[in-house]
């Protein structure tokens, strides 16, 4: 297993600015194929949240009742199965095809790398990318893709990790010493100015920007995960205080530029 970790700029701009600036960790050597190290990820226990953080983040975007929605990095298909369940008509795509297995009775599911989408340009009115983005071998191209596939009229909404994050990041080095990180392939952090740089460098624009650090419960199953998980517990009662510049993840709103 290789590991390393570096501070880069990433050039990859449409317009002429400053470049966003990432903490980039990678896990695995780059010529590992992604497919293959996410096929392992699903096919173990995959990747998932709390039901509760599905109900919190699509309440808290401004969908409407009806149109398109795809999830890029669908996962295990939460996102899209419970937009299909508010009316939707709901579509994810993901890299692994375990995860597309399992999410393939969620909504409309396909197998594809973010980088590129297999779809017409302008087919959506709603796109999400939840906690993914981080994770692409081409960010910048995943974003411009992202833009392409939306309608003039849409909207998509991109959460992201912050590297100043007080609870995770920061607390985290406080105790061990040592950098946050969650073992997939490709991880990258930044601060909430860069992400929304290389947002607005490729193809979306930014007009709200709201913080994520945990969403309350919703179900009895929720509860009791926080009642056994007592630092869990803490950050959730903490998370009213924290400021956005050092919240846990950033939830980007955008419209297409």
């Amino acid at each position: 297993m290789v590991s390393s970790a570096f501070l880069r700029g990433k050039c990859e701009c449409l317009v002429n600015d400053k470049p966003p600036f990432f903490l980039e960790i990678r896990i695995t050597p780059p010529e590992k194929d992604s497919r293959a190290a996410y096929n392992d990820i699903y096919a173990d226990e995959g990747l998932s949240q709390l039901p509760s953080f599905y109900i919190w983040f699509l309440d808290s975007l401004e969908l409407g009742h009806s149109g398109r929605l795809l999830d890029v990095s669908c996962g295990s298909g939460e996102v899209v199965a419970l937009a299909r369940q508010r009316g939707l008509e709901a579509h994810g795509i993901d890299i692994s095809y375990h995860a597309a297995h399992r999410a393939r009775n969620a909504g409309y599911i396909c197998t594809g790398a973010g980088e590129t989408l297999p779809y017409a340009s302008e087919s959506f009115d709603y796109l999400t990318n939840v906690g993914s983005l981080e994770h692409f071998l081409e960010p910048a191209q995943g974003v411009r893709e992202m833009a392409r596939v939306l309608k003039s009229d849409g909207r998509a909404f991109v959460l992201v990790p912050n590297t100043f994050s007080l609870s995770t990041n920061i607390w985290h080095a406080l105790r061990t010493g040592e950098t946050s990180i969650d073992d997939q392939p490709i991880q990258r952090y930044a601060a909430r100015a860069d992400w929304h740089r290389l947002l607005e460098q490729n193809g979306l624009q930014v007009y709200k920007t709201i913080k994520y650090e945990r969403a309350w419960p919703r179900q009895r199953a929720d509860w009791n995960y926080y009642l056994h998980h007592p630092k869990e517990l803490a950050r959730l009662l903490a998370s009213p205080f924290i400021p956005l510049n050092l919240a846990f993840c950033f939830v980007f709103f955008c419209k297409k530029a």
